[in-house]
Order: C-alpha cells, then sequence, then structure tokens
C-alpha cells in the first residue's frame, strides 16, 4: 500500500457555490443589493470597530502586580519619632508618613539616606543594608 492508494471513509462535503448563476436564478440566492450580494464580499469582523477607537501606543508595556514598598528614609525618621518609640507600619500610618493602598496596609522600605541619632526600634519593614548599620550603631534595634 503506498500514499496515493489511501482514501478516507467518508467524501468530503462539498461547498456550497454561491453567485454562478445556473439553477438558482438571476440572484443565485445571494438576495438582491448590497455587500453580501457582490463578488469577492469580506465582511468586517465585529470586533475590529471595537478596536479601531482605542488609542494605540508604542512599545510593550507590562504591569507588574506586586506593589513597590513604600520608601521611608532614617533622616525622616529621625525627625518624627521620639527617643525609644517603636516603628512600625502602623506607627507610620498614625504620623501621616504612609498612605494605606485600596484597603491594604503597604509594605515599608527603610532606606539609609539622612542621618539618626535615636534609638528606635524598627518592627515589620524592609530595611536597607545601609540603614540597618547606621540604626544599630545609633543604638537601635530591628525585630
Amino acid at each position: 500500500m503506498q500514499l496515493h492508494q489511501i482514501f478516507p471513509n467518508n467524501k468530503q462535503k462539498d461547498i456550497k457555490r454561491v453567485g454562478r448563476g445556473g439553477k438558482r436564478g438571476t440572484y443565485s440566492g445571494r438576495g438582491l443589493k448590497g455587500q453580501k450580494s457582490r463578488s469577492g464580499a469580506n465582511l468586517r469582523p465585529g470586533w475590529r470597530d471595537l478596536l479601531k477607537p482605542i488609542p494605540k501606543k508604542r512599545g510593550f508595556k507590562f504591569k507588574s502586580i506586586y506593589s513597590k514598598p513604600a520608601i521611608i528614609n532614617i533622616g525622616v525618621l529621625n525627625d518624627k519619632f521620639k527617643d525609644g518609640e517603636v516603628v512600625s507600619p502602623v506607627s507610620l500610618l498614625a504620623k501621616k508618613l504612609i498612605l494605606k493602598k485600596g484597603n491594604k496596609m503597604p509594605e515599608v522600605k527603610i532606606l539609609g539616606t539622612g542621618g539618626i541619632k535615636k534609638k528606635i526600634t524598627i518592627e515589620g519593614c524592609l530595611i536597607s543594608a545601609g540603614a540597618k548599620s547606621k540604626i544599630e550603631k545609633a543604638g537601635g534595634k530591628i525585630l
């Protein structure tokens, strides 16, 4: 048996050839006027009309599902907090140094810009290496 000797079990259905005269009369089953009655009629897909008015920007746009942490510098902590106070996202929100994102408490990252002289305790925050060394040098604690 060879490839040219293989046939399908059932015959393929012929497509309806419309608009070539024959037994269907003058309009050949296409009706009277309009786009569908013409030869070579290609109807526009419906979604194209929805797509056209949308502004198109160049380049690849990707919005990350991860939110960036709220950033606080230790110079600001030195100004706003007293000696021995606890710095947490809740206390930063109470002093209006950070804002809630929707209904969620944001992550907070403390960076090392500025100086600190007070002994403060930090809990529940991300801390950069520079800020960690400055806080520990001033006598503060990181929990």
